[in-house]
């Protein structure tokens, strides 16, 4: 597999990549992290995570790969196609406000990019999901129904899901990437988290029967669970954290008041 540093580009292949991981009790994998601010924060911020950041585009990764902690990695590959050498090492999974091929692939349900995903989270990872109104708009969707598209597909995947929650502009601002920020300051700010855990095992995802497309949408330690509380929003009411898992003043999961 290819990773990014600055301007240079180098293959990594298993045996370097389980030298790396050696030590670190959880593996983040960030999906689709676009200029890799994301990543380098949690590494930054967390010396118990290794963080993989993984983009299509090679010339994203290059500005924040120049000074990248010895507990990141930025790679080079689509959600289409990940690493076979990433099978089954995230703990913890992360997809923060996808678009393009990403996006369409949650949407669509396709087989391929929900194989991906089984493949490289651990038993039991934790997984979090952000989707903004804007990016599914421009894809057709409402920001709603949106969601529970996506939510179909991964509960299909065989990911254990809890209902959606309603983002607010103080989240968006306490959540390191760079996307976050632009939506929380920007004229469309909606979004959704979603957070779920990995099937126990390996699980085959059927492809869709028809084949077709889904249909337009009708316009230092793993994170812990925190106490209950109560997060109304336009899709459903969830009883979960009070402290929702949107930013990071805390661990990775557990921060940022909704």
């Amino acid at each position: 597999m290819e990773s990014v540093r600055g301007q240079r580009v180098a293959r990594v292949d298993a045996p370097t990549l389980s030298r790396q991981l050696a030590g670190y009790p959880h593996t983040l994998i960030d999906i689709g992290t676009g200029d890799g601010r994301f990543v380098r924060h949690v590494a930054a911020a967390w010396p118990g995570y290794f963080a993989i950041g993984v983009d299509s585009c090679a010339a994203n990764l290059r500005e924040r790969s120049r000074q990248t902690p010895p507990n990141a990695l930025y790679l080079v590959a689509s959600a289409h196609a990940l690493p076979p050498e990433l099978a089954r090492c995230a703990t913890h999974l992360t997809i923060n406000f996808p678009w393009g091929s990403l996006l369409a692939g949650l949407l669509d349900g396709d087989s391929a990019v929900l194989a991906q995903l089984t493949a490289v989270a651990g038993p039991g990872a934790l997984l979090e999901v952000r989707l903004n109104g804007g990016a599914l708009a421009e894809a057709g969707w409402a920001l709603a129904p949106g969601m529970a598209q996506v939510q179909h597909g991964l509960a299909r995947a065989g990911f254990v899901l809890r209902a959606p929650v309603s983002l607010g502009a103080d989240a968006l601002r306490a959540c390191p990437t760079t996307w976050a920020h632009r939506l929380a300051f920007g004229r469309d700010p909606r979004a959704l988290y979603l957070r779920g855990t990995a099937p126990a095992g390996p699980r085959v995802v059927a492809a869709r029967p028809d084949g077709a497309r889904a249909p337009p949408g009708g316009r230092g330690s793993r994170p812990p669970l925190d106490s209950a509380g109560v997060v109304r929003h336009g899709l459903t009411q969830w009883t979960g954290p009070p402290r929702s898992v949107t930013g990071f003043r805390g661990r990775p999961g557990t921060v940022g008041q909704v």
